[in-house]
């Protein structure tokens, strides 16, 4: 089990962000709704597109039917009437789905006895006002207190016990596009992104310091690009919602709990691309798995033949869950000690049964077959040993280890244009995507490399296809205005670099390199550990906890940025009593939580790191974003946005 786990098995009162978002799922919407009177047992529940992911990413059909659902249905598809039965709708406030929903339940033969509806997210006044217009529902088949008492207000994918994201997978598209700002598009993404990001908070019951990545030029001087406003926009809209929980949500923090950092892509466009090294990044990079999902071959029941097998990648998977954030070559290793014990211990197991005699490799089979809990335990293993052993034949294969190690040096500063150069001229055989990633980092890097006809250059050394210099100049635009023009106060992509090394990062000389290649770390690291020490800079992180009017809420041509006063230390109402964690820095009565939230995707590196300091800090953080992307996804979306850049001119208001 995970740290976060087994922190809540040994302390009741504490849970993970998961095991929250299942059980307000379970308890607080299908058994509320249970315990009404009503004479029938069994229960309907009727889903959207969404919330039936909401659902899946949180709770098993198995835990469903315990809270007395017998059957779950789509909304939009034709259903049976069930006139017996009573329903549970959670469906998104929306008016599509409020006319759907009075559909089912008006006229004289609804499709159902009563109906229980839980909006996910809040409900817009017009959308409440249409049901009660619908007075057949309310005269004879409705639940009156639904629309003040079930908003649930849970609107997002809970993807780990320390991680969500918003569902927003064309959110570089939609913000970051040709011609986006001020569209429709734009402002829905904007608007649905910071509402289930508040929802996240209204799960967890915490009221956070907002934090975010302030533009990087505000003066005159410098044109400022709307793209580069949106981190800031998109606090305005967090503070928002938050800013109605407080006197809409019974028992909903009134002072602040935690702290929220927002940022965005630009400040680290190498984590999307770079090769990560551990066993889980590994996986979806290389294997072609259909989300966590991996198929392979395993021998039939009688042995004649192999058929595909699917099995998830996923927490209830112990090896998995040991493995995920491991090395390659740690979790290579660990496998094969694995392997060789548990052959060790069958060994001693059948030495014992047949009095001392040998039996063949076919008996260890056959015994193993006939004892559950060691059929269980070879499967697992066999499976992890066999995806282990693909992913290192492709590391070799593909010279992946040479590349890696370019990509490192690139970052750190100990490489520059001559070692590209040679490695593109000596390595022909590299894969066209390795070479268009290696050359995505070396723009993110050195974007002046790429001016005039330079990048073009690069591309045909490289032998890339014309439309590959697409996703190379998006890579360029994610970084917003030029920092090589911005006054040594100003914010930076390149803050903490050596003077004498053109990298992006610093070496960190807290940081053990146990295995090759696990140097690099994404920039989200250095942030929470500058954010957990009271070290963010505030003129480059302001605080949307600010008394001034003119500020929150409004979207406008020219935006203050002020800094937060200093405040008190955030005390989080998710306490852990007994918890064998030290208290963090400046608390005094219980554990603060920290979230950071992009509004680009995320990747497995910064997930990784998520848990990696929650353990190092003894603070929980919770990372949320638009989506979860490997890097082929990423570069993909990289290749449909526009590179064009748009300034405040283009706005009108």
């Amino acid at each position: 089990m995970s740290m976060s786990d087994s922190d809540s098995s040994h302390n009741g009162d504490f849970k993970t962000f998961r095991q929250i978002s299942r059980e307000r799922l379970l308890y607080e919407m299908l058994r509320s709704a249970r315990g009404k009177d009503s004479k029938s047992t069994w229960k309907v529940l009727i889903m959207d597109k969404l919330t039936v992911k909401i659902m899946s990413y949180s709770c098993k059909m198995a835990d469903i039917t315990e809270e007395g659902v017998s059957l779950v249905e789509d909304l939009y598809k034709r259903r049976q009437p069930l006139p017996t039965m009573d329903a549970i709708y959670f469906i998104q406030p929306t008016k599509e789905n409020v006319v759907l929903f009075l559909s089912d339940m008006s006229g004289r033969s609804p499709l159902y006895k009563k109906a229980y509806v839980f909006f996910s997210s809040p409900v817009q006044r017009e959308l409440v006002a249409q049901i009660k217009r619908d007075a057949s529902v309310f005269t004879t088949h409705w639940c009156t207190d639904f629309y003040l008492e079930r908003t649930m207000n849970l609107e997002y994918f809970a993807i780990d016990s320390q991680g969500f994201i918003t569902d927003h997978e064309r959110a570089l598209e939609e913000l970051f596009g040709e011609n986006a700002e001020g569209s429709h598009k734009y402002n829905e993404c904007l608007n649905t992104m910071a509402t289930r990001i508040a929802t996240a908070f209204a799960s967890l019951r915490e009221f956070p310091y907002v934090r975010y990545r302030a533009a990087k030029s505000l003066d005159a001087s410098t044109m400022t690009t709307l793209r580069d406003l949106i981190p800031t926009k998109l606090a305005a809209g967090v503070w928002n919602c938050l800013g109605r929980f407080k006197s809409t949500i019974p028992d909903f923090p009134q002072s602040e709990t935690c702290e929220l950092l927002i940022v965005d892509r630009s400040i680290d466009q190498i984590a999307p691309i770079i090769h990560e090294w551990t066993y889980d990044a590994m996986c979806h990079d290389l294997l072609n798995m259909d989300g966590n999902k991996y198929i392979h071959e395993v021998p039939s029941k009688n042995g004649s033949k192999m058929e595909k097998k699917e099995v998830l990648l996923e927490d209830h998977d112990p090896i998995w869950l040991e493995l995920r954030h491991a090395h390659i070559a740690d979790a290579s290793e660990r496998l094969h000690d694995k392997m060789t014990n548990f052959i060790t211990k069958i060994k001693q197991l059948s030495y014992t049964i047949s009095d001392g005699g040998e039996l063949s490799t076919r008996d260890l089979q056959k015994m193993v077959q006939a004892l559950p809990q060691y059929s269980d335990q070879i499967d697992k293993l066999s499976l992890h040993v066999e995806i282990a052993g693909k992913l290192n034949n492709l590391i070799k294969e593909q010279s992946l280890r040479e590349i890696g190690q370019l990509e490192q040096d690139l970052v750190f500063g100990d490489a520059g244009t001559k070692d590209v150069i040679n490695f593109l001229r000596t390595k022909p055989d590299v894969s066209h995507e390795n070479k268009l990633r290696l050359l995505m980092i070396y723009a993110a890097i050195h974007p002046e490399k790429f001016e005039g006809d330079r990048g073009a250059k690069l591309m045909q050394l490289a032998r890339l296809p014309p439309d590959d210099m697409n996703a190379v100049n998006n890579m360029r635009c994610l970084g917003g205005p030029d920092t090589k023009k911005a006054s040594g106060g100003g914010f930076s992509l390149k803050f903490d670099v050596h003077k004498k090394k053109h990298g992006v990062r610093k070496e960190r000389s807290d940081q053990e390199e146990t295995w090759q290649l696990s140097k690099f770390y994404p920039m989200i690291e250095e942030l929470i550990e500058k954010l957990s020490k009271g070290e963010l800079p505030k003129e480059d992180y302001p605080c949307m906890n600010d008394p001034s009017p003119s500020f929150h809420g409004t979207t406008q041509q020219s935006v203050s940025v002020r800094t937060s006063p200093a405040h008190q230390p955030a005390h989080s109402m998710r306490s852990r009593r007994g918890a064998t964690w030290a208290r963090p820095r400046n608390s005094d009565d219980g554990y603060s939580s920290d979230s950071v939230l992009r509004h680009a995707s995320t990747t497995r590196s910064e997930l990784r790191v998520v848990h990696k300091l929650t353990t190092k800090l003894k603070r929980e953080i919770i990372l949320g974003s638009s989506s979860l992307d490997d890097p082929p996804q990423f570069i993909t979306k990289l290749k449909l946005l526009s590179a064009q850049e748009l300034s405040l001119d283009d706005l009108q208001i």
